[in-house]
Order: structure tokens, then C-alpha cells, then sequence
């Protein structure tokens, strides 16, 4: 059983940054993938970014230099730092991972910037 659990969200100023955590309950070296997506009110879910494995990284093009990736497999912890923010960033934020076939998400946790 694999269980997702996302940290750090919260209220933030214009223009401050934030890091993310999602703990991976379970074996994090199943996966081919794992990374993070939001979802903004009335708008689909938008992938931010996924690091691989090996430590290759992919960006969405909405936040790529704002947004940094990554995994402490030691940890089984993948983490998402974010700066520069702006009240379009308000979002809730997911964790994924991805195993052949299927995908694991968790449950979100709410980022809201506003002053």
C-alpha cells in the first residue's frame, strides 16, 4: 500500500517562496516518477514538475525558474521549492508518483498567496 502525505502549505505574501514535502509511505524505488501538480479553482490540474530515479528533472512551462524539485530517498521524501510567488500560484498542490501502469496521489495540501 502506498500512501502520499503532502506538508508546507499555507498563506504567503506576494512575492515570498515556500517549500513542500510529500512523505511516501512506502518503497519510493518502485516508482519511475514522482513529482507534483495544482490545481487552481475552476482550471485543470497543471503538472509542475516530476524528477526521475536517476535525478533528471522536467518543469511545467508555467513555473519552470521558479520551481525547484527534489528527492531525499533516504528520506522517501520529494520536496518543492518555489519562490517568486504570486496570487496565481493560489492552488491546491499534489504529490504524485507514478509505478508502470498505475499513479499515486496524495491529498493535497492548500497554498494561498495573498497580503
Amino acid at each position: 500500500q502506498v500512501q502520499l502525505v503532502e506538508s508546507g502549505g499555507g498563506l504567503v505574501e506576494p512575492g515570498g517562496s515556500l517549500r513542500l514535502s510529500c512523505a511516501i509511505l512506502g518503497d519510493i524505488s518502485r516508482f519511475n516518477a514522482v513529482g507534483w501538480y495544482r490545481q487552481a479553482p475552476g482550471k485543470q490540474r497543471e503538472m509542475l514538475a516530476t524528477i526521475f530515479p536517476t535525478g533528471p528533472t522536467n518543469y511545467g512551462d508555467g513555473v519552470e525558474g521558479r520551481c525547484t524539485i527534489f528527492r531525499d530517498d533516504d528520506m522517501k521524501t520529494v520536496y518543492l521549492s518555489m519562490n517568486s510567488l504570486i496570487p496565481e500560484d493560489t492552488a491546491t498542490y499534489y504529490c504524485y508518483a507514478r509505478e508502470f501502469g498505475s499513479d499515486y496521489w496524495g491529498q493535497g495540501t492548500q497554498v494561498t498567496v495573498s497580503s
